[in-house]
Formats: structure tokens, sequence, C-alpha cells
């Protein structure tokens, strides 16, 4: 599906402190004894937030007879840990917590594992098992490459951006995902550009693409939701269009696509299977990359976010295990 530019997005917290599950859902099956709590980073854009509970929406359509519910890490409410609490007094006795990401950089690997820790301290009785991000998927390329060709982008020169991260395993996948991308929309140009924390920063990537010759290219943003950053992303492209002539088709990002549902079920048939797949080979918790040596063998919940530790202590989250070393 193309997901529409939101212009004048709110920038205002999404947060209700007075009713921190507001938003919980109250579908799902009478007396649910499995759920999936799906972890969103959490954004000030409240879009962001709409966004990932359409998300919710369709998987708990693809999972009647899984309570399906999102809690965040940070900036948006409810928190992660509460909203788990809550699943647990609706009478879940299996949980399956799965971050609602598309790469594993320190979130997934770090935050969204310290919200299992925590919640089996608080709920010895009921089995929590963590999943993996969505990852470099085929569902994901299906979707990405739909909304390029339906703005009638397919064999344009391409332009992939990402939302950078520390962790340089992420930012890997995100170039190899890009490249699956380009193989299946049949481009034979691409480049990689990210809103942050690495290069090339979109700027860079957008004078790189000018460089090489592209009179008219597409944009594809590998972004589950909209947010700040995309549409900061996006002002800069149409600076540069002002700027150069050049003529640049937005492909969009995927959104609430109820495609993501069937990766998300995936996910969670996987993590009750016992079969995670997220890659610790090249992660920077497990092997000393230059620049980032004091993350290996940190403990988990301390990584990327001290945001989203205080954003849990906000939610009455209070519970975390730095004493507990990183498992991946």
């Amino acid at each position: 599906m193309i997901v529409e530019r939101w212009n004048g997005l709110s920038i205002t917290s999404s947060s209700v402190k007075d009713d921190p599950l507001g938003r919980v859902q109250t579908l799902g099956p009478e007396q649910p004894v499995d759920g999936l709590l799906l972890v969103g980073h959490g954004s000030r854009c409240l879009i962001s937030a709409d966004q990932m509970y359409q998300i919710r929406d369709h998987t708990q359509a693809c999972m009647p007879e899984t309570l399906v519910e999102v809690g965040f890490l940070e900036m948006t409410d409810p928190p992660a840990g509460v909203v788990l609490d809550h699943m647990v007094s609706r009478g879940c006795q299996r949980i399956v917590i799965l971050p609602l990401m598309l790469l594993a950089a320190s979130h997934s690997k770090s935050d969204v594992p310290a919200i299992v820790l925590n919640g089996r301290k608080r709920h010895p009785g009921v089995e929590l098992t963590f999943g993996s991000p969505l990852g470099v998927s085929p569902e994901l390329i299906e979707i990405g490459a739909a909304n390029i060709a339906d703005v009638g982008a397919e064999g344009l020169p391409l332009l992939v951006i990402a939302r950078g991260t520390s962790e340089p395993d992420a930012n890997g996948d995100a170039v190899k995902a890009s490249r699956l991308l380009a193989e299946w929309t049949d481009t034979d140009f691409l480049f990689n550009g990210f809103t942050g924390m690495t290069w090339p920063r979109v700027p860079e990537a957008l004078r790189t693409v000018q460089k090489l010759g592209a009179p008219k290219f597409a944009v594809f943003f590998w972004f589950l939701c909209n947010g700040k950053l995309i549409e900061r992303a996006r002002d800069e492209i149409a600076e540069f269009v002002k700027e150069t002539g050049i003529e640049v088709v937005d492909a969009g990002y995927f959104g609430p696509d109820a495609r993501l549902a069937q990766l998300i079920e995936r996910r969670y048939t996987e993590a009750l299977a016992d079969s995670p797949t997220i890659n610790c080979d090249t992660c920077t918790y497990r092997a000393p990359f230059p620049g980032y040596e004091e993350k290996a063998g940190q403990p988990v919940g301390v990584g990327h976010s001290h945001l989203a530790a205080s954003h849990a202590a906000g939610g009455h989250d209070h519970h975390h295990d730095h004493g507990t070393h990183h498992t991946h």
C-alpha cells in the first residue's frame, strides 16, 4: 500500500498519563490463555502510534485465539511493562514479547529482552518468551516492492533510506534488505541513506545519487511507521528537488499493511518453537567492534536507551535487572 505523506505532523506526545491503558483493546478472546505483546519504539508523533495500533488490529484479526497488544519503550504510552501486567490480569498464561521493529539493533537486543526478564520476576507463574524483530524478510520486501510498483517506479534508480543505528550489524542488514528490494524491483542502481547515527545521511546520499547522474529516481523509506524522521527526510528531499530539478518519486514506507500480520504471526510461532532468528555473530554485545568496545558483554537493558528505562519507570515498571548479562 502507498502511505500518503502526512503534512503538519503533530509532535505532541501521545502519552495519556492519567490513563496509560486507555488504548488497550477489549477485543481478542474473552478468556485468553495465550498472548502476544508487540513492543514498539514509541514516538512523539501521534500518527506513528495510531499506525502501531492499526498493525495490532490487523494481527489480532489474523490471530483470533491469541490476545494481541502493543506497548512502547519510550515517549508513547502505555509502557510495554504496564501492558504486560494487564495481559496477565486478563488471564494470559503464555505470552510472546516481540519487538515491533524492523532490524535487530540495541532496542531489540537489550531493552525488549529486559522487559521479558523483568516480567518473569513479577509473574513467575507465567511463561514469557522473547521473539525476534521483523528482520529482513520476504514479506517486507514484497510490501516495499508493491509500493514502488504502485507509484510506477519499477526499474528506476533506487535510494533506500533507513533509520541508522549504533549497531553495525543492523546497519548492515539495512543495506542487505535494500539490495533484495532492488533485485525485486528490477533496478540496476541502488544507494542507501540513513536518517541518523551512521553514514551517509540523507543529504549526502541525495548528492551522491546526483553525482552518479540519475535524472530521476525513487525513494523508499525502510521504516515501519511515519514519524519525525521521515518527515525531516522528506523536507530534505524537497529542498534537494528545488535546488537541482531532479525528480524524486516517493514510494512511501511500510505503514499498517495487513500483510505485516502474516510476518508477525510467523515470528510468534518461531518464538513458541524456541527458534528466534536474531543474529549474534556480528553483534556488538558479543564482539568488540571498533568504537563500540564498551558494549561487549553489557547487561540486558543497559544498551542504547536510558529513555526506555525512564519511560518504564514512569509506567510503574521499576524492575530493571542490570545484573543479567546479554544472552544472545
